[in-house]
């Protein structure tokens, strides 16, 4: 019976590229941006600065592309925390029933406190990616400071 079905090739599915360009980086982060304002209701205050904050220091991040192309482990750092680190936590605290907000787990900690610990650690990644964001710009600028030492300085063999 096999003459009656037509073999079927499986071909792996094609996924789109992904678009890693500073323009897409940001579009991604306004939207994230935007679901942390319309959620500032529904979250502690403490929370939503501490979410900013992470989205101020991606926004820094992304903005020293201007200066300098991002390399693939920033890309990869930016991409993990705007697509899925900082949504995936908000979105789990929402998903909570308000009355358990407070209420302390097996750790001790309040999902309040679990939040907001979480969203601290996040802040703290995300700035040591811009400090070494940061510190290839100073040693891209450190590296041409020698270069132009070396090249326009008098040579030991001049006359």
């Amino acid at each position: 019976m096999r003459w009656f079905r037509r073999e079927r090739e499986t071909q792996p599915a094609e996924s789109a590229p992904v678009d890693d360009s500073p323009a897409v980086l940001r579009q991604n982060l306004d939207e994230l941006i935007r679901f942390v304002n319309r959620s500032s209701g529904r979250l502690p205050g403490e929370a939503v600065v501490t979410a900013r904050r992470v989205t101020d220091v991606l926004r820094a991040v992304i903005d020293s592309s201007e200066v300098r192309e991002l390399d693939i482990y920033t890309v990869v750092s930016v991409r993990g925390v705007v697509d899925d680190y900082l949504p995936t936590t908000l979105k789990s605290f929402l998903a909570l029933d308000p009355a358990h907000h407070d209420v302390a787990r097996a750790r001790g900690q309040t999902p309040v406190e679990a939040l907001q610990e979480q969203l601290e650690l996040m802040w703290e990644s995300t700035s040591a990616v811009l400090v070494a964001a940061q510190a290839q710009d100073v040693d891209a600028l450190m590296t041409q400071g020698s270069f132009m030492r070396t090249k326009f300085s008098r040579s030991d063999l001049d006359l």
